[in-house]
């Protein structure tokens, strides 16, 4: 059924006198809307609201990103040896941006060139990761150094604090040598013979082996250095 709509329809003239006004009658398809709510009008702030959701999701995995980044890697130039890995590039002027970033936001102080250089490692020399359920033997040597250190660290490279009066580090003049001048030092949670680096259980961990006074650290021939093997001698927990 079609609809009418009545009104009052001024001549093309313009206004006219009241009395001369006519009437019209205009006669509508019976589909056409005629609610006001049939004419949807577009909310004003949707684009500026959709540009906004936009920067901040943005933003927001830029910040994500980085920060996981950040704590993924010290930068780029990793030199892996066996399970040992070093960023012997961090603690030069010529570091890269994601380096400088890391140790900014670590607050730490690295060494320099000719000071030391460290190295860590959070798998075995079979590519595991290190657990501390389970007990390990660092087997070997250590490249040329005036002195070095070894401790057992979390995924947060803070030193995990063993129970009072148990070693939590080793270092180059406490270490009991073979004939050879090789050392084997055990890292378990359980008590060991010999030379032993008490850690607790407390799931995944890394070792952080540090050189210092070392030809090591300006050395171009990194790559054919030596480094003590790390390999898992047991699991009680398992």
């Amino acid at each position: 059924m079609a609809n009418e709509v009545y009104g009052n329809l001024p001549p093309c003239g313009g206004d006219v006198p009241e009395g001369q006004r006519g009437v019209f009658n205009l006669t509508l398809p019976a589909s056409f809307p005629t609610s006001p709510r049939a004419f949807p009008v577009k909310p004003l702030f949707r684009i500026p609201l959709l540009v906004a959701l936009a920067l901040i999701v943005a933003f927001g995995a830029g910040i994500v990103s980085t920060v996981s980044a950040l704590k993924a890697t010290v930068g780029f130039g990793a030199i892996a040896l066996g399970p040992w890995v070093a960023f012997p590039d961090a603690q030069t002027e010529n570091t890269d941006p994601y380096a400088k970033a890391h140790r900014a936001r670590a607050g730490k102080l690295l060494y320099g060139g000719a000071e030391g250089l460290q190295f860590t490692a959070a798998v075995d020399s079979s590519g595991e990761k290190l657990s501390s359920g389970c007990s390990y033997d660092v087997t070997g040597t250590t490249p040329p150094a005036r002195f070095w250190t070894l401790y057992a660290a979390n995924a947060a490279d803070q030193p995990l604090k063993a129970d009072p009066g148990l070693p939590s580090a080793i270092n180059a003049w406490t270490v009991l040598r073979k004939s050879d001048s090789t050392f084997v030092i055990h890292v378990s949670p359980a008590a060991q013979p010999g030379n032993w680096l008490a850690i607790r259980r407390s799931g995944p961990f890394k070792l952080v082996l540090t050189l210092l006074d070392t030809p090591t650290a300006g050395s171009s021939g990194l790559i054919d250095l030596a480094m003590p093997a790390i390999v898992k001698t047991g699991c009680p927990d398992a």
